[in-house]
């Protein structure tokens, strides 16, 4: 991976932990949900739906989450842009608008505060559905699926866990094959599909709250990115980028793995001036670009 690689990877990061901050929704699992979605890619296109950018929106959801929320992020124009039709389709009648306003779904900032409303709104929906805290797994089924079919999907893996997923959405089927077939081709139940999803949004699966953990992981940016396959950043004291990647490892987990201390304490021991303190943030910003 080349600097520009891992640069613009830490800039993608940086936007996503800004939109957990300002929306509440958990870094973990919006973090999670790009990889899967996009592989931190801010420019993916699908090949079998009009789904683009870091959080793979379609066209209409996309149009409906920027009309609701676009305002509060100084997207007015854009919100106000959108209306809808007879029918109920949204719509941009200016077609430069409009092609502006689908644009910024490859644009890291926006998307990532854009997947964090849409989270949000998801997750109020879905805990008063469901009658239960809403995990990462459960949102990630509404952003798959959309808020009716993720209440539709979970309604039934409760009723009937080893349904045949695809019976019930054949269209997300025809267009998602590897997500609702194995290589051999038989159908996977509700329950497989739901942990399929789990496991690939990972440490995210189960957190949709406010993050409690390392409260700054931004961070942890550094040791990810020194993680990465052919990174040449240079680290100090003549190491390998795995060897930094270690002590930053360790460095981390001394400041933040004591389990008698609070989230502020550990804050607290990270911001404190130190030269392993300075190392970690050259590291954070090396991995950002900075």
């Amino acid at each position: 991976m080349t600097i520009n690689a891992i640069a613009s990877t830490g800039r993608i990061q940086s936007a996503i932990a800004r939109a957990a901050q300002r929306t509440g929704i958990d870094f973990d699992y919006l973090l999670g949900q790009a990889k899967v979605e996009s592989g931190l890619n801010a420019s993916a296109r699908a090949g079998t739906s009009s789904a683009t950018g870091l959080y793979q929106f379609i066209e209409q959801s996309w149009l409906a989450v920027v009309k609701e929320h676009g305002a509060e992020h100084g997207l007015g124009w854009a919100a106000n842009s959108i209306g809808r039709n007879s029918s109920g389709r949204l719509t941009v009648s200016d077609p430069a608008a409009r092609q502006a306003i689908l644009n910024m779904r490859t644009d890291p900032e926006v998307a990532s505060l854009m997947a964090a409303e849409h989270a949000s709104d998801n997750k109020a929906a879905l805990e008063n559905s469901l009658g239960r805290d809403a995990t990462g797994t459960d949102l990630y089924m509404a952003h798959f699926l959309g808020l009716g079919g993720a209440k539709q999907f979970l309604g039934a893996m409760q009723a009937n866990p080893d349904r045949t997923a695809a019976s019930m959405f054949p269209a997300a089927a025809r267009a998602n094959r590897n997500v609702f077939f194995e290589r051999d081709g038989s159908a996977r139940s509700l329950s497989e599909v739901y942990q399929r999803f789990g496991d690939k949004l990972g440490n995210g699966s189960g957190n949709t709250g406010p993050s409690t953990g390392n409260s700054l992981p931004q961070m942890q940016f550094a040791a990810q990115a020194l993680s990465m396959d052919g990174s040449t950043v240079i680290t100090g004291a003549n190491e390998t980028a795995r060897d930094a990647l270690a002590w930053a490892n360790s460095t981390l987990g001394r400041f933040t793995g004591a389990k008698t201390q609070t989230p502020q304490m550990q804050a607290a021991s990270l911001l404190r001036p130190s030269p392993d303190n300075a190392r970690l943030a050259y590291m954070m910003l090396a991995s950002m670009g900075g």
